[in-house]
């Protein structure tokens, strides 16, 4: 049985090495892990996923209602993921609202937050939900905001990774000049989600 999964987000935020920091971790510590990613837009703002299975199974896409977790990197995009989960599910999601390329560009206005987050409290089993961008800045970089989302993911009884395993690949493979930032961020945002 395998743990699923879905990151989503906007070009820019990360997804990518999230997926990668969680997928190695799997690796080093011997569990299987199968990746797929899927880029909106090949620039910044774009929408961006990414599915990891964690565990026996081989296919790399989750069918719909198949996620065990779901780490929304902005609140609309954790309701477009909304077919990828079921009543079981737990959302981690970042607060900050981030348009997507294809919505800046248009006269459209974004829904109130605590609306947004409202109707994800009815539709997930459980729902984290954080400012990582308040948090990265507290930690000294902006960039540091998809560590911190990793940090919640990793607070989460189910989630099959441990802690310090995760910190390790963390220390291998995120550039050294960013590496106490990024700490401090996955810190926090551990904090938070297991407090």
């Amino acid at each position: 049985m395998a743990y699923n999964i879905y990151i989503c987000g906007i070009g820019g935020q990360g997804i990518i090495k999230t997926s990668i920091v969680i997928g190695e971790t799997a690796l080093n510590t011997g569990k299987n892990v199968v990746m797929s990613e899927i880029h909106g837009m090949s620039q910044r703002g774009g929408v961006v996923s990414t599915e990891l299975k964690i565990g026996d199974d081989y296919s790399p896409i989750i069918p719909k209602g198949a996620s065990d977790l779901i780490l929304a990197f902005e609140p609309i995009e954790a309701l477009r993921a909304l077919e990828k989960s079921s009543k079981d599910t737990v959302l981690v999601v970042n607060t900050k609202k981030v348009l997507p390329a294809t919505i800046n560009q248009q006269d459209v206005d974004y829904p109130d937050i605590d609306e947004v987050l409202d109707e994800l409290k009815s539709k997930f089993s459980k729902v984290y939900a954080i400012n990582a961008n308040k948090i990265a800045l507290k930690a000294g970089h902006p960039l540091s905001m998809n560590m911190a989302m990793v940090g919640a993911a990793t607070a989460i009884s189910s989630f099959p990774l441990d802690k310090d395993d995760v910190i390790e690949t963390m220390k291998n493979n995120l550039p050294k000049k960013s590496i106490e930032i990024n700490l401090k961020a996955f810190e926090d945002g551990y904090n938070r989600c297991k407090n």
